[in-house]
């Protein structure tokens, strides 16, 4: 449950958006996800909200991503992350990050600011209060930066079954290559704002990191919707201890119209 935020972000990566491609998001635009374990067992719940500002006279976009424990997990595991990233509103390159969480105890406060000019990043460690400069790599996104600018990016008419797609993220103190591979189309059910639909979706196999956290490799699966929108639809995530899902429950301020068909 403490890769509540962690696994929702780490999304999807496709090719560079070409310049006359419609943008997939505005602001105004949020998420509410509920979150399961093995199945049934509610967990906890995440949002994710876009909002325009400026940072040091940049036009950026803000997105705020938080994510809870509920229930009777928080009596014994609370978890409360906000991640936050602020990225350019035209090219979506990201400019400063945020990771601030309390998962049960363990807590960290990271805020980095991106120079992508010289490729470095000035990663701040607010708890143990300490800054270090970190190269990275070109056309680095953060964790949360990446998702929108790749939102951006996917042609649905380009993408075939099997593809392999890689992109790189910088996160807390290191670069991450990261890799997934198109699975195909799949129409999907899903229970979003009180109403049953079924959803036209894109079906993704991100790859992670076999180990502590996740069973395998190719323990995590991503539906996107198959619109304009590309909006996250549901995950799954096999763990090394059972699993966790998150489905989308709640929306408002999409940039496009949503196509579904209810379930009556």
């Amino acid at each position: 449950m403490k890769y509540v935020l962690t696994i929702l972000v780490f999304l999807i990566s496709l090719k560079a958006p070409s310049p006359e491609q419609e943008t997939a998001f505005q602001s105004g635009e949020w998420f509410k996800f509920r979150m399961s374990y093995s199945g049934w067992f509610k967990a906890g719940e995440a949002t994710l909200k876009v909002d325009e500002r400026k940072l040091n006279g940049k036009s950026v976009y803000h997105v705020v991503g938080k994510g809870k424990t509920t229930g009777a997990v928080n009596l014994f595991f609370k978890v409360r992350d906000r991640y936050e990233s602020y990225f350019d509103k035209e090219t979506g390159v990201p400019y400063k990050f945020i990771r601030k969480i309390d998962e049960g105890g363990h807590t960290k406060d990271i805020e980095i600011e991106f120079n992508h000019q010289e490729q470095k990043a000035v990663v701040n460690n607010k708890k143990h209060k300490k800054t270090k400069t970190i190269s990275t790599e070109k056309d680095v996104q953060d964790m949360v930066s990446m998702y929108y600018y790749l939102r951006n990016s996917i042609n649905i008419d380009e993408l075939k079954i099997g593809d392999e797609i890689k992109t790189n993220m910088f996160f807390d103190e290191e670069n991450y290559g990261f890799k997934l591979k198109y699975l195909g189309r799949e129409t999907v059910k899903v229970d979003i704002n009180d109403s049953k639909v079924k959803v036209k979706s894109l079906k993704f196999r991100p790859y992670v990191m076999a180990g502590r956290v996740f069973k395998e490799e190719e323990s995590l699966t991503l539906w996107v919707s198959a619109d304009k929108n590309k909006i996250p639809l549901k995950i799954k995530a096999d763990l090394a201890v059972g699993s966790l899902r998150a489905d989308l429950v709640q929306f408002k301020g999409l940039k496009h119209s949503f196509p579904i068909v209810y379930d009556n």
